[in-house]
């Protein structure tokens, strides 16, 4: 994602009242800490004050409201895209608008209605499955990823935690390719295998 729209992702993780460590803020935007820092000081050049709290306890909170724009695609939209990526004739833009699709997809997921409509609940709910009996029967997982930054990629993970984070669910995992916990939004894994090997 851009500067400017991981900075906006920023303060709406932050104008939940929810204290983030810069490690936390890290992770869900996949940037590294200095970049988060570099996000902060932008918001407070537009005015938005991020408060910095120190000691073992301490992280970003916001302590004032904020209007945040809307970044919501209708199920429309997604539709219109659709139909121009099948008619489109040049492979290039084809493929340049698959992509745009994936972020669509992946990010901006209206009402619980339109969610439906993209049949996004039964695709969630099979990862879900495969996640907890990965969990529970400590096996190593095999995913195709999404990110934002580096476009697809495998990984194999080791599943520690489901979490439901703004309607969204989420599974913090040991990934072999990074060597660090990371949170997997299960709406942007694309395949998902359980694997045989143990953790």
């Amino acid at each position: 994602m851009s500067k400017v729209s991981n900075a906006i992702t920023m303060l709406q993780l932050l104008s939940t009242g929810k204290k983030y460590y810069i490690e936390e803020l890290s992770k869900i935007l996949e940037v590294s800490p200095r970049m988060v820092r570099s996000y902060k000081e932008e918001l407070e050049k537009a005015g938005i004050y991020i408060d910095s709290l120190k000691g073992p306890y301490g992280g970003y909170i916001l302590n004032q409201t904020i209007r945040l724009p809307q970044r919501k695609f209708k199920t429309e939209d997604y539709e219109l895209l659709n139909t121009y990526i099948e008619n489109s004739k040049d492979q290039n833009e084809k493929e340049k608008l698959e992509n745009l699709k994936d972020k669509i997809r992946g990010i901006y997921i209206g009402s619980k209605k339109e969610e439906k409509e993209l049949n996004l609940k039964e695709e969630t709910l099979i990862k879900y499955n495969t996640l907890t009996r990965a969990l529970k029967e400590r096996r190593k997982v095999k995913i195709l990823y999404y990110s934002f930054n580096y476009g697809e990629l495998e990984r194999v993970i080791q599943p520690a935690e489901m979490f439901l984070f703004q309607e969204g669910w989420y599974c913090a995992a040991f990934c072999e390719l990074r060597q660090d916990i990371r949170h997997f939004e299960l709406k942007r894994i694309r395949k998902i295998s359980l694997l045989e090997e143990k953790f």
